[in-house]
């Protein structure tokens, strides 16, 4: 089989089948790939941890061999929720919005809402609506398919330049009496101490960084259970349940029925 080469890399056909004799992707480990020694590298340009997120086995083959010629490594989700598990270990997000189990647009507001890891899409849909609504999902650049690598390379500098050092996230978030420390997972409610197990840890703090906003149930699975497939069950309600229980109020988590949860402040 010839390999698609960086430079003809090719958008999905609408409305078609996008794997010809494959049946659905489905979740599965992200794959983790070496460099290769670069062939020429520039003074200031940096070798990069990169995630591509593609579902298409042919696009991703390309261009995860082509990063790999310029001395990056990378690794590979084919899953909207296996990007949002693993993209913490990334130094850039090359991000397709065709994805089978989420929209592309909601993995990257998932990773923005926690996360300043520079996002590029690299997508066949080209609208100006399509660009507006992928930056305002917090994508740090838009590049439509077919597109040529060299082009990728240049924007995934000037992404890199403009970024700067990475700040991580705030190590403590204060909301009303309740502080959750982020580096010791720890968790106070006016100075008294709240034992949480990890899981109930991971959905409050994912529901502190959404101050005021509605986290769906479908993000809060992907983001916190790695689960996008199984059916929605009461996995997150009984979560939702003891954290409350733990916190003291019902008023603490607010139900918005048919879509999700917040925090809220009794």
């Amino acid at each position: 089989m010839t390999q698609q080469a960086p430079d003809q890399l090719r958008p999905h056909r609408p409305g078609g089948q996008r794997f010809p004799g494959l049946p659905l992707a489905q979740p599965r480990e992200a794959t983790a790939y070496a460099p290769r020694p670069p062939r020429h590298r520039g003074a200031g340009q940096r070798t990069l941890n990169v995630l591509v997120v593609e579902s298409e086995a042919a696009a991703a083959n390309a261009l995860i061999q082509g990063l790999m010629r310029q001395g990056h490594s990378t690794e590979h989700a084919n899953t909207g929720g296996e990007a949002l598990r693993i993209h913490h270990r990334a130094d850039l997000v090359l991000l397709d919005l065709d994805l089978p189990d989420l929209d592309g647009l909601e993995v990257c507001r998932g990773i923005r809402a926690v996360s300043d890891t520079p996002v590029i899409t690299v997508t066949a849909r080209g609208s100006e609506l399509d660009r507006v609504l992928g930056l305002q999902a917090g994508s740090d650049d838009y590049l439509v398919k077919p597109y040529g690598f060299r082009e990728l390379l240049a924007r995934m500098e000037a992404v890199m330049r403009r970024s700067g050092p990475r700040a991580g996230t705030a190590p403590t978030i204060t909301h009303g009496p309740l502080r959750i420390d982020v580096t010791t997972r720890a968790v106070s409610l006016h100075g008294t101490p709240v034992e949480l197990t990890r899981k109930e840890f991971d959905l409050l703090h994912l529901l502190a960084t959404h101050p005021g906003s509605v986290v769906s149930r479908r993000q809060l699975m992907a983001q916190i259970w790695g689960d996008t497939w199984s059916q929605r069950g009461r996995t997150v309600d009984t979560h939702v349940s003891s954290l409350r229980g733990k916190l003291g109020s019902s008023s603490w988590i607010i139900t918005t029925r048919g879509v999700g949860f917040r925090l809220g402040h009794p």
